[in-house]
Parts: C-alpha cells; structure tokens; sequence
C-alpha cells in the first residue's frame, strides 16, 4: 500500500494529466488520494512544495531508469548507450514534466519544480523542508545523465555527444524519414571508433 505522501504524489500526477497546474485544486488531490487536505499540508506545506516534489519524483525516477540501462550487461557499451539516448526521447514523449526537466521549456499547464526562495529553512517546517530541493534544471540533470554514462561505459564513446543529440531530438523531433533516434547514436558512435 502507497504512502499517503506516494498517494498524493500520484494523484497530482493523475490529475495534471487532465487539468493544467494553475485549475488543480489541493483539496482535490487529497480527495483523489483518499486522505484529508492537512495530510496533504502536513506533507508538502503548500501547492508549490507539491508542485517540487512531483517535479523531484519524475526527475528521480528518470534518473533510475537511466541506472537501469546502464546496469545492463546483456548490451554492449554502445547498446547500452543507445538505449539511454532512446529513453531520454521516449521518456519526454510520454511525460510532459520530463520533457520540461530535459528542455528547460515550461508550459503553464506544468508545475513548476524550482526551489522556494525566501523561506529561511528554521521558518519552515520539516515537510517544508523537504519540499524545497526541488529538481535540477535542464543543464543539470543533462549533466548527471552525462557523469552516470561516464562512470559506467567510460571516456571511450562520445556519450556527451549523443545524449545532447537525444535532447536535441525532444527540443526539435526529427521526421518519421530520417529515423529513429537510434541511428544517429550508432552512426555518432561508428564514427568515434573510427578515429
């Protein structure tokens, strides 16, 4: 059984997939989670710490499923790399919030994962607090997808190169005639090895 903070998490997600950010109310989520609206205050402190932690959670879970594909040995180095490239393409298609972490580019039906500014951290309450770390911002989490391919497949593949290719690639769609995504990976990669 989901927490009630997983529970209010979820149905924020639910919910934004039908109403943009700024129609979605907090007694709603706590309906929709099945738990009273203090629960959710306890939780997050207010709707922009909700807002940071559905943020965080879909830029944390991005990042596992990056971890995941790197953790597979089935592939080569290069597989491996492909599929990160093909996850970051099919992960912004499917979730608007992480196309908006990967591109910087926020609609206003989306929350907004930015830290709170001005709040002293003794102000605020421990569900505050945790709250305020909000999410990295598109160069950032770039960055960690870059250090976490670096640190598993090596300096050997051009892993800055490809994974800029694969952002490229969410910011501006190619046409269904130039291909998957793939093959611009597999042709970056054929053309390092040559060198």
């Amino acid at each position: 059984m989901p927490t009630a903070r997983e529970a209010l998490l979820d149905a924020a997600r639910t919910t934004l997939a039908v109403r943009p950010w700024t129609a979605i109310r907090m007694v709603d989520v706590a309906a929709a989670a099945g738990v009273s609206r203090q629960t959710l205050y306890n939780e997050f402190g207010s709707k922009d710490g909700l807002a940071r932690a559905l943020v965080r959670r879909e830029a944390d879970a991005f990042l596992a499923e990056v971890d995941r594909i790197l953790a597979d040995r089935t592939g080569s180095d290069a597989d491996r790399l492909t599929g990160v490239a093909e996850w970051i393409v099919r992960a912004a298609r499917a979730n608007p919030l992480v196309r908006a972490l990967l591109s910087g580019c926020w609609s206003e039906r989306l929350p907004s994962g930015r830290a709170a500014r001005g709040i002293p951290a003794a102000a605020a309450g421990p569900a505050q607090q945790r709250a305020d770390g909000g999410a990295p911002d598109a160069a950032a989490l770039l960055t960690l997808v870059r250090d976490r391919t670096r640190e598993v497949l090596g300096d050997g593949l051009p892993c800055e190169a490809v994974l800029r290719v694969a952002v490229s690639w969410v910011v501006a769609p190619g046409r269904p005639e130039d291909g998957p995504v793939a093959e611009l990976v597999r042709g970056l990669v054929a053309a390092t090895r040559r060198d």
